[in-house]
């Protein structure tokens, strides 16, 4: 029975992180273990490839509808890919805590400050800016998402709203980003993936990839700036409770 509930639920989830240039790896992944699922070795690797399919899906429609920045896109995931890998090596080296925690209360921050309209003074960075930007939060953010198991859509769309991004451009170019990151994490937890159960990995794959184009197509076409700031502002703000609970005060 739960093969049939859990893709319809990830149908749902990537429906709405689609819009938001999320993978939805900080849901697949707790819903895979609290079904039963062991977190290293079959939720984390299933969790990660939903991830990529999810971000990849919607990245194919913003590109498309040419949403995506490459200016701050390219050195972003590209750094993201680099160190995603080094992150995985240290997720049984360091305690992951610590981390969750700093990175739910960064996320929270970012909800508040999304759903409160702030925009920074400054004005957009330059393209100067945004390529910095990139690489150095990119490295930074590469292994976190690696240690922790997720593609980074979290993190990465509140820095590139603070760049100077609309909620929009800010949703498609993470989505390209998560996608590479999503990649390399997920290629580097393949040492770590028991036998898998085929037909529930072919079903929810196929259930993410219908949801992400559904939510993709209604972003960059009819939903406006700032129904996308609403939804995104109270999923991080969701997403930060999660990280808290199950992470943190559960393990």
């Amino acid at each position: 029975m739960l093969t049939y509930i859990i893709p319809f639920a990830f149908m749902i989830i990537s429906f709405v992180f689609s819009m938001l240039g999320m993978g939805g790896s900080q849901l697949y992944i707790p819903i895979l273990f609290w079904v039963g699922l062991d977190f290293k070795t079959e939720a984390i690797p299933l969790g990660m490839l939903l991830n990529v399919v999810n971000s990849s899906s919607a990245m194919v429609v913003y590109t498309i509808k040419k949403m995506v920045v490459w200016s701050i896109a390219l050195p972003f995931a590209i750094t993201m890919m680099i160190f995603a890998p080094i992150g995985v090596w240290l997720n049984v080296q360091l305690p992951v805590k610590p981390l969750i925690v700093f990175f739910a209360l960064f996320t929270l921050t970012a909800g508040v400050l999304m759903l409160s309209g702030w925009k920074p003074k400054t004005g957009a960075l330059s393209k100067r800016g945004k390529f910095i930007l990139g690489l150095t939060a990119g490295s930074v953010l590469g292994v976190i998402a690696g240690l922790i198991g997720r593609g980074g859509g979290s993190f990465v769309v509140p820095l590139l709203f603070i760049s100077g991004l609309n909620p929009k451009r800010a949703a498609a170019t993470s989505s390209f980003i998560v996608t590479i990151a999503g990649m390399s994490s997920f290629i580097s937890h393949l040492y770590t993936i028991s036998t898998p159960d085929w037909f529930l990995w072919s079903f929810s794959a196929l259930a993410v990839l219908i949801g992400s184009q559904l939510g993709s197509r209604l972003m960059a076409g009819k939903l406006n700036p700032k129904g996308v700031k609403l939804i995104f502002g109270t999923i991080l703000i969701g997403v930060a409770i999660l990280l808290i609970t199950k992470d943190v005060l559960l393990r």
